[in-house]
């Protein structure tokens, strides 16, 4: 008995790790709507996207280097696929608590100051966050709209292979997945590490 409970200890704890670890979308999976506030007040939700073909949806913030490295190549985002039915949609999933910078205060001022063409949401709860399984800022979601099935989610993970240097990207595996769903493809890369600043979850 004490065999067995011995081994429970060992291995119980790495699975529920494991398991942590496994929550959120995978590539092929049915992606959830939401409704969150953006910095003008108004409650968005993809929904309202009537006419869309599907969605960027970045998880985002004000704080950190990483997502600040790429602000404008997600606005850049925005403006090359928006008219073409794939509108950036931002979501600023971190706890004001743990980073001040991240506040809805500081989200309205950025968003102003860069003058945003997409929206750019508060997951106060950080239930979209969880649902999504994002785990970093700047980490991205490409989404296609499927009739029958919903939002199925086409890719997972960076925008791009150098965060450091945009003149120095040899890999855009965001516009790639885009541009096959826009040729009536299938990406061929579905899945990249997302590389960023670990989102401040509420304790």
């Amino acid at each position: 008995m004490k065999h067995v409970l011995f081994f429970l200890m060992l291995f119980v704890p790495v699975w529920i790790v494991s398991a942590q670890q496994d929550i959120g979308y995978k590539p092929g999976d049915i992606a959830r709507d939401f409704s969150l506030k953006n910095t003008d007040g108004k409650m968005v939700s993809l929904a309202q996207y009537k006419t869309a073909k599907g969605f960027i949806v970045v998880f985002t913030c004000n704080h950190c280097p990483f997502a600040k490295a790429y602000e404008e190549r997600i606005i850049a985002l925005d403006k090359k696929y928006a008219s073409l039915g794939y509108p950036v949609v931002a979501i600023n999933p971190n706890d004001a608590k743990a980073e001040p910078e991240d506040s809805f205060e500081n989200m309205v001022a950025r968003a102003k100051e860069k003058n945003y063409p997409f929206p750019y949401l508060l997951d106060e709860t950080q239930e979209i966050a969880k649902a999504y399984g994002a785990k970093r800022t700047p980490h991205i979601y490409i989404l296609n709209k499927d009739e029958k099935s919903g939002l199925k989610v086409m890719y997972i993970g960076a925008i791009d292979d150098n965060f450091d240097d945009a003149t120095a990207v040899k890999a855009k595996y965001a516009e790639d997945a885009l541009q096959a769903l826009l040729n009536g493809q299938q990406p061929t890369t579905t899945t990249t590490k997302a590389i960023g600043c670990g989102i401040k979850w509420k304790k």
